[in-house]
């Protein structure tokens, strides 16, 4: 159960520091799924099944959110940089705004047993903090869910 997780923020999004600090406040994610479609070709009667496309899942984080902001501001630059709240602007060239994403899954002596690497990947929802008095004993998250074009791992490419 314990991972590390590696996501440069672009650079007109990050004031500095935010890599580092989303590895220790990122507090929950997952390895990603992928399902390969069937697509179904009729013959003699009965429909025989021969692979299609693959889909990827989103990628999902939970993040620890810390006193100064740092991170979800990075994350709400990062998306107004992608479409801007004021006026619907933004980045045209997808290479401005994607990022490579890492996530090493460890053992428990901290040596990478799994790597994943998310390429071209950006933030497509960041879910609201909910703000409440009957928190007083958690620490406020959110989560972010990402689009990414595909993945690569140590063991396949």
């Amino acid at each position: 159960n314990q991972f590390q997780v590696t996501l440069p923020f672009p650079g007109f999004a990050a004031i500095g520091g935010e890599t580092r600090v989303m590895s220790f406040l990122c507090t929950t994610t997952n390895l990603p799924g992928m399902t390969l479609a069937a697509i179904p070709v009729p013959f003699r009667g009965r429909n025989l099944y021969i692979a299609g496309d693959r889909v990827f899942d989103t990628w999902t984080t939970t993040v620890f959110n810390d006193t100064d902001f740092l991170i979800r501001n990075a994350f709400e630059r990062w998306m107004n940089g992608i479409n801007a709240t004021s006026d619907n602007s933004g980045l045209e060239n997808p290479s401005d705004y994607m990022v490579d994403a890492f996530v090493d899954h460890l053992d428990r002596a901290g040596q990478v047993i799994k790597a994943y690497t998310f390429r071209g990947m950006w933030p497509m929802a960041i879910a609201p903090i909910e703000l409440t008095y009957d928190g007083n004993d958690a620490v406020e998250e959110f989560e972010v869910t990402y689009r990414y074009q595909f993945f690569e791992t140590n063991t396949t490419t």
